[in-house]
Order: structure tokens, then C-alpha cells, then sequence
């Protein structure tokens, strides 16, 4: 494994991401996803919300599944937040799952087009059967973008601490 990037596992095997992610206290950088309708947005067009940021391998996967799922039923009663659930999927696949399991809260987005995500925040894995996917990792920035809260889960097919991320967004005004 080579020095000065992040490890994480899948299933216990040592998985190398492209570099070092974002830290608490910097300013997330901003990223163009694409969303269900395939139309573009981007990180700093929610300027004035708070924000979760959730990075995931493919919510086709049953923790990505069930994370996308607990998020978007988390913040169903907070004002002032958005949820974007991030991954490598098409558009289509987002859009059908979100309606199939009833995703109302949360925006599942996608960063097929230009992997902007993953070179911004250093997410992509770089080896293993996942390569070129999105880590597992949560992020919670303010209405300015400022971090306050990363999990980068140890190993992708365990579930992030969903009350830590939630505890860090509600000490945010």
C-alpha cells in the first residue's frame, strides 16, 4: 500500500483510496453531481442549508440500501438541511430505487460524470473488486461548508455511526 493516501477494508482486506480526505474545520470543496433528472448541480448551490454528505459504493448494496434509508427517515423532521447521498450510480438506478423505497428527504445523486466528488474529497478506491467506487464516509458541514463532523468507515461494509453524524448536525444553528 502506498504512504500518504487513506486505507479502509472491504470484508477485512486492506482497501487504498486516492488520497487524503477532507478534515473537520476545512471548507468541503465544492463538486457538480448529477441528479435523478439528469440535470447538474453542485455542493455550493445549497449555500445557506446545512448539509450530510454520504458517500456510498452503489446504493444497490444492502448497507448502502439501509444507510440511505436511515438517513432519509433522520432527517424527515430537521429544517434547514439537505442530505446527499453519493455514489457512482446512474441516474436511473437512483431514481427508481428512491421511488421504489419511498426517498423523499435525502437527494441519492450521482458523480458518474465527472467523478468530482471523488477527486475533491479522495474517495474513490484505487483497488479491490469495488475499484473506482466511493468509499463509505460521512460528512457533516454548516451553511458555510465548514466541516464539522467525518466518519470514514473502516470498512465499507459496515454501517457509519448514524447518531455522532446526527449529534454533530443538531449542535449546528
Amino acid at each position: 500500500m502506498s504512504e500518504g493516501k487513506e486505507i479502509v477494508k472491504l470484508k477485512g482486506s486492506k482497501v487504498l483510496l486516492k488520497g487524503f480526505i477532507p478534515e473537520v474545520g476545512e471548507v468541503a470543496p465544492d463538486f457538480t453531481f448529477v441528479q435523478a433528472d439528469m440535470n447538474e448541480k453542485s455542493l455550493y448551490d445549497f449555500e445557506g442549508l446545512n448539509k450530510i454528505l454520504i458517500s456510498l459504493p452503489s446504493i444497490d448494496t444492502g448497507i448502502c440500501a439501509l444507510e440511505t434509508k436511515k438517513f432519509n427517515e433522520a432527517i424527515a423532521n430537521i429544517d434547514n438541511v439537505v442530505c446527499l447521498a453519493v455514489s457512482k450510480d446512474l441516474p436511473f438506478a437512483l431514481k427508481r430505487f428512491c421511488g421504489s423505497e419511498g426517498i423523499e428527504n435525502l437527494k441519492a445523486v450521482s458523480d458518474f460524470r465527472y467523478s468530482d466528488f471523488a477527486n475533491e474529497y479522495n474517495l474513490e478506491m484505487v483497488n479491490s473488486p469495488l475499484k473506482m467506487l466511493l468509499a463509505r464516509a460521512v460528512f457533516v458541514l454548516d451553511k458555510e461548508n465548514r466541516i464539522h463532523y467525518v466518519e470514514l468507515v473502516e470498512d465499507i461494509t459496515y454501517e457509519p455511526d448514524y447518531d455522532k453524524a446526527l449529534a454533530a448536525l443538531a449542535k449546528l444553528k
